[in-house]
């Protein structure tokens, strides 16, 4: 799957799911001082950003050091994303990788792993790392897009819920569900293509 900067992005916005995420992130942080949260939120953000990052300069070499090919990735990715995908449509058809009910002030879990940069996340990263690594800058730059756009959804969290409201935001997660479904479906035959022709070669 060829990658552009713009497929880029919104592939990450779309894993990371910035609206969908608004409910359990209000939930998290309810017992935390107004005032700390935004600070929170940006240091959760931040450190997301640089896990991410990792995974994006180096996660050619951490497969390496597993043994794993890119097919092999590829073909896992368009899996988990697809039940990502999944869950998004029909909310509780999959285990939860964030509990809302969560208490007390929050570092590093549940917010910035697995809330930003979850396993899915960190999959897609590679395997957009991976499509060209000479155009790093761009994916670098698609990287911090998409952690300013869950940083600016948080900061605003609670007034986008009241404006838009809880049934609106899950309308827009059903939809993004959708898309990521035939983008998973999408990666994982071209994953099964390449491995195919592979074993044919």
């Amino acid at each position: 799957m060829e990658q552009s900067f713009l497929s880029a992005t919104i592939l990450l916005i779309l894993i990371t799911d910035p609206l969908g995420n608004i409910p359990p992130l209000l939930g998290i942080l309810k017992n935390v001082e107004p005032g700390r949260r935004t600070k929170i939120i940006l240091r959760e953000c931040v450190i997301a950003f640089v896990v991410l990052l990792v995974f994006l300069l180096f996660g050619r070499q951490l497969l390496g050091i597993l043994h794993l090919s890119e097919d092999t990735l590829r073909i896992a990715g368009g899996v988990i994303l697809f039940l990502i995908a999944i869950n998004m449509i029909f909310p509780g058809a999959g285990a939860r990788i964030v509990d809302p009910g969560e208490t007390g002030e929050p570092f590093i879990v549940p917010i910035a792993i697995p809330l930003i940069s979850g396993p899915s996340a960190m999959v897609t990263v590679m395997l957009i790392a991976g499509s060209d690594q000479s155009r790093m800058l761009e994916w670098v730059g698609a990287l911090v897009i998409t952690i300013a756009t869950s940083a600016v959804a948080f900061l605003l969290a609670s007034r986008m819920q009241k404006i838009l409201g809880n049934q609106v935001i899950t309308a827009f997660e059903r939809l993004m569900g959708l898309v990521l479904t035939a983008i998973s479906i999408d990666m994982l035959l071209g994953g099964l293509e390449s491995y195919l022709r592979g074993l044919a070669g």
